[in-house]
């Protein structure tokens, strides 16, 4: 029975430690002088294999606090994506996490979360297949998300160039894979026109300039797309008929439809008479 007890392992269901581990996260975030410091301190706590999302998710609620985006969260995020592919993981995961739910972030929070995510991007810290989870279309979004959509791309501009930006959104390898259909849709002329209205509505007219083509060229797709129609083939048919001083008359008349089969016939008439009354039949 000692050894039985002794066996038992008491597991914490008060999550103590949990929240102990996350006052330190905070506290080691808030009282570094540069990132730097913060980056090193952090590295030396000593986090629980699967707990790592602790630590990204307290950046990002740090940030969020924030009256204004400060770069320092960004670049300690940087630096976590760059340390551990784990973390990077966890910052991709965070992305589609705060997007699904952007509607529940104030105004304020939900800029500098856009403008740590836009860092992010920029400094290739987390990839842009992220952006995949976008769709830009009168359906998919709301006013929280369009809001979030214009800070990130106005973001994206400002440090890349317009140039540039457009660079990377026409990549061969990203656009083979996919990756911003959502964001530039060719699906349906509504969607092409709402995403060409939305850009050109936050300055980034620039990023439409393929879609204004594939939404002028439409018409001609669609008629060199669609199959000719079929030929009408004329229905074909014979009569004769012959008819004699005698008494006989016969006619007939014979028909076909060549794209039905089931349309095809013939009918004959024939008729005799004698000269003497009552004499007159017909077959």
């Amino acid at each position: 029975q000692q050894q039985q007890q002794q066996q038992q392992q008491i597991t914490d269901m008060t999550e103590t430690d949990l929240v102990n581990l996350r006052r330190t996260i905070y506290l080691t975030i808030m009282s570094a002088l540069d990132f730097e410091e913060a980056g090193h301190k952090l590295m030396k706590i000593r986090i629980p294999p699967g707990k790592e999302s602790e630590l990204t998710s307290m950046i990002i609620e740090c940030c969020s606090q924030e009256r204004t985006f400060i770069k320092y969260y960004g670049l300690l995020a940087q630096r976590f994506c760059y340390v551990n592919r784990i973390y990077q993981d966890c910052f991709i995961e965070a992305f589609c996490q705060q997007y699904e739910t952007i509607h529940r972030l104030e105004t304020n929070k939900l800029r500098n979360v856009a403008k740590l995510f836009a860092l992010l991007l920029v400094t290739d810290g987390i990839p842009w297949s992220v952006l995949g989870i976008m769709k830009i279309t009168e359906e998919d979004t709301t006013s929280s998300s369009r809001i979030f959509i214009k800070i990130l791309f106005q973001e994206l501009a400002g440090e890349l160039g317009l140039g540039k930006l457009n660079e990377r959104l026409q990549e061969p390898a990203a656009v083979q894979a996919g990756w911003f259909d959502g964001i530039f849709p060719k699906d349906l002329p509504k969607n092409t026109r709402f995403s060409i209205n939305f850009f050109t509505s936050i300055g980034l007219g620039g990023l439409t300039d393929e879609m204004r083509t594939h939404l002028k060229n439409l018409p001609k797709t669609i008629m060199q797309s669609k199959p000719p129609a079929p030929a009408k083939q004329a229905d074909s048919g014979s009569y004769s008929y012959s008819y004699s001083d005698s008494g006989s008359y016969s006619y007939s008349y014979s028909y076909s439809d060549s794209a039905d089969s089931k349309r095809s016939g013939s009918y004959s008439y024939s008729y005799s008479y004698s000269d003497s009354p009552g004499d007159k039949k017909k077959k």
